[in-house]
């Protein structure tokens, strides 16, 4: 009896609350991430008569149609990596030790411009530079004839002016909280400042300057709205997926696999590599002597005020762009003299599901990122464990599968019994927490560490259950991580378009779906429109962000 007693106490005692939450997203996650990808494997692996064949990675390697995708993928990603670094650690080290003038300023356009979707900047540059673009024809009137944007050229700049703020946000960070003593000693023996820089500040920020790098490289080679507006003849991998998969002539989900299963290796060979150069090096330092900002010369501080906030302008120009041409009248595809509200009017007559599902959905979303955030987060810092870590890393996972393929596994997988989800909303949220999530995961687990776990002890002591002890106080504590966190997730979640493409239905179509299919239509007043919903969203929600957290709480 007693022993039955104890049994039933031990069995009590392991199902308790935190055990059922990490069992239950755990299975949450075999479901809709681990089953989809290996769905999608296997599909590779397999031709429509469902015999094994290696067939599909034998075209891919052997036919240069699809191996130059791979290939301009890569120099794409890497040239846009090293353009970011080359630019946006420059202007961190600027604004971190000079007293520029507009520092608060120049730091909000650079996160507005990575807060917008690459596709927008895209669009924008066409209205721009394109074969009729405001600029374009502005110097064809004095002679001067501008390069295309189209093509390669074009992908990397609209690339770098959008990515390079992942460089300058990480980079900036740190420059401000180095220990100025380790640069003191290096003037000391006699070092310039050139090239204290290069020996002593730069290697020593190496860990972050590589998160921003890593995050640059993550998202050109998985981003496809950018290739697929100005590409024009230079396809890149996700662009391939998305024609094999949704090809007018019949679809090959096999062939789209095995491409999918090579973006995947691809991404998480250089998430591997980066970390493993950075694990080989030591770089634990104290901060408690921060950097001065120096005082310039009135000459030099303008001048480099200057150049930081051209190259915080152009990066931000982009959202000026749209806002502008949304209120320009159309005839057709055709910007002519004058303004208007006509754009307006049409996508709210025409398109005005489209804005209600990106906000329904989104909202949903973000609910359910936040939740689901702030147990996993915990159960990850403060309840570690084998089985944990492996949670840890099945959430982290999205990082490294580029919103286009994860929209194809998610079609393979739940198109059939027992789960068919495909064109439903649900698969479009399913899809948004997935990917998005890692944001808020990472942000309250940052947080977390900083929670003395005297403060729960202390509250357990007075006989306060576990589960209320997190609700009460560690949830309160954890807020302002998961607020950064749950920004940086909405604002992404409304301006998602390389899942959206893949899920979407005509009933769930969202508002980023369709700024693509109407600048493909040629129709750019209307894209302006939509877009500037999202450009003015996303400034809202970072005024918000700002005014809640009192401007104590980055967003990166």
């Amino acid at each position: 009896m007693v022993n039955e007693q104890s049994i039933a106490g031990k069995i009590k005692n392991h199902f308790n609350f935190w055990n059922i939450t990490k069992y239950l997203f755990i299975i949450l996650l075999l479901i809709f991430l681990v089953y989809p990808l290996f769905a999608i494997i296997f599909r590779s692996f397999y031709n429509s008569e469902g015999e094994f064949t290696m067939k599909f990675y034998k075209t891919f390697f052997t036919k240069a149609y699809y191996y130059r995708t791979l290939i301009n993928s890569l120099k794409v990603s890497v040239l846009t990596t090293v353009l970011s670094v080359v630019v946006g650690v420059p202007l961190a080290y600027i604004t971190s030790r000079f007293n520029v003038f507009g520092k608060k300023l120049i730091n909000l356009l650079i996160i507005m411009s990575l807060m917008s979707p690459p596709f927008i900047g895209a669009y924008s540059w066409i209205m721009l530079l394109g074969r009729n673009g405001f600029i374009t024809n502005l110097f064809e009137k004095i002679g001067i004839t501008m390069p295309p944007i189209y093509g390669f050229g074009g992908i990397i700049m609209v690339f770098t002016l959008k990515l390079f703020p992942y460089v300058y946000l990480y980079v900036s960070g740190a420059m401000s909280s180095i220990d100025r003593s380790l640069e003191e000693a290096a003037e000391n023996l006699g070092s310039s400042k050139l090239r204290r820089v290069f020996t002593v500040t730069i290697p020593v920020i190496m860990p972050t300057l590589a998160a921003g790098a890593i995050m640059v490289f993550m998202s050109s080679l998985a981003d496809f709205g950018t290739p697929m507006l100005i590409g024009e003849g230079y396809k890149v991998l996700p662009v391939l997926v998305y024609e094999e998969y949704m090809s007018e002539m019949g679809g090959n989900a096999n062939m789209a696999g095995a491409l999918s299963v090579v973006i995947v290796f691809c991404s998480t060979a250089v998430l591997l590599i980066q970390k493993y150069v950075i694990s080989r090096k030591n770089y634990v330092m104290t901060a408690m002597r921060p950097p001065i900002i120096e005082k310039l010369s009135m000459a030099k501080r303008i001048l480099l005020t200057a150049i930081c906030m051209f190259v915080a302008f152009v990066a931000f120009l982009p959202q000026i762009v749209v806002v502008i041409t949304s209120f320009v009248k159309t005839s057709g595809p055709i910007f002519v003299k004058g303004f208007s509200l006509e754009s307006y009017e049409k996508i709210f007559y025409k398109l005005s599901k489209n804005i209600t599902n990106t906000f329904t959905f989104s909202i949903i979303a973000i609910v359910i990122i936040i939740i689901a955030g702030m147990l996993l987060s915990y159960l990850i810092v403060k309840r570690k464990s084998k089985i944990n870590s492996f949670l840890d890393l099945l959430i982290m996972f999205p990082y490294v599968i580029p919103g286009a393929v994860l929209g194809i596994c998610m079609l393979v997988a739940f198109n059939k019994p027992p789960i068919i989800l495909s064109g439903s909303a649900a698969i479009l949220i399913i899809a948004y927490v997935i990917r998005k999530m890692p944001y808020t995961i990472r942000s309250s687990s940052a947080l977390l560490y900083q929670i003395e776990p005297s403060i729960e002890e202390a509250s357990i002591n007075l006989g306060v259950s576990p589960m209320k002890t997190f609700f009460k106080i560690t949830a309160r504590m954890m807020a302002p991580g998961v607020l950064s966190g749950a920004i940086l997730s909405w604002i992404t979640t409304i301006n998602e378009l390389s899942s959206s493409i893949m899920l979407y239905s005509g009933k769930t179509a969202t508002i980023s779906v369709a700024i693509y299919t109407e600048v493909v239509r040629s129709s750019f007043g209307t894209a302006a429109a939509l877009a500037s919903i999202l450009t003015i969203t996303t400034i809202l929600s970072l005024l918000l962000f700002n005014w809640v957290s009192k401007g104590k709480v980055s967003v990166i």
